[in-house]
């Protein structure tokens, strides 16, 4: 059995991840009225996966968080430009200049049924791959106007299947959906 690549990401009601430098000053704008203990979902997804890919970008965002967010679960970090990872890292960190077929390869050959796909560049990729098999998208309710776009060309028609929706008090709005297998 092939390894599932799950995508789960937030993005303006416009459409945007991030502003045009990466900031993300917006979502912990948002973040800061989410009530304590609310993650949205996001530890059971987390308990649901393998190991993380991300894009070297999302890497660098995430080493200028106080600390490390992933424990000793598996990151892999897709650049074709870093050489080294920076000292201090967990040991299951890993640098990989790959395909996303040639990662989902990997991931099969080691067992793991499940990918967590963050990035928008990495997972844009691994959408015209055809690697990516759901999507878990909370929307939050702020407009940038511009920045980093959720969605890139895929090259082709992407068909989804919704799978659930759920409508958060505080404004959130996450919607589930599948890939519908090419034909």
């Amino acid at each position: 059995m092939a390894v599932h690549c799950s995508v789960f990401i937030a993005t303006s009601l416009d459409g945007f991840i991030a502003r045009e430098d990466g900031g993300l000053d917006w979502l912990d704008q948002a973040n800061a009225g989410v009530p304590p203990g609310e993650d949205c979902g996001y530890g059971a997804f987390m308990a649901s996966v393998d190991a993380l890919v991300m894009g070297r970008h999302t890497f660098e965002k995430v080493l200028g968080f106080p600390e490390w967010p992933y424990a000793d679960k598996p990151v892999w970090v897709l650049s074709r430009t870093l050489q080294t990872l920076p000292t201090g890292l967990p040991p299951s960190v890993r640098l990989l200049s790959a395909t996303p077929a040639e990662v989902c390869d990997q991931a099969t050959a080691l067992g793991w049924t499940r990918l967590y796909v963050d990035g928008g560049l990495t997972f844009q990729a691994f959408l015209a791959a055809g690697c990516v098999s759901d999507l878990t998208i909370t929307v939050v309710p702020t407009l940038l106007g511009c920045g980093r776009p959720l969605f890139g060309d895929a090259g082709r028609d992407v068909a989804l299947t919704h799978v659930a929706t759920k409508a958060y008090p505080f404004g959130f709005v996450q919607s589930r959906y599948e890939v519908v297998a090419p034909l």
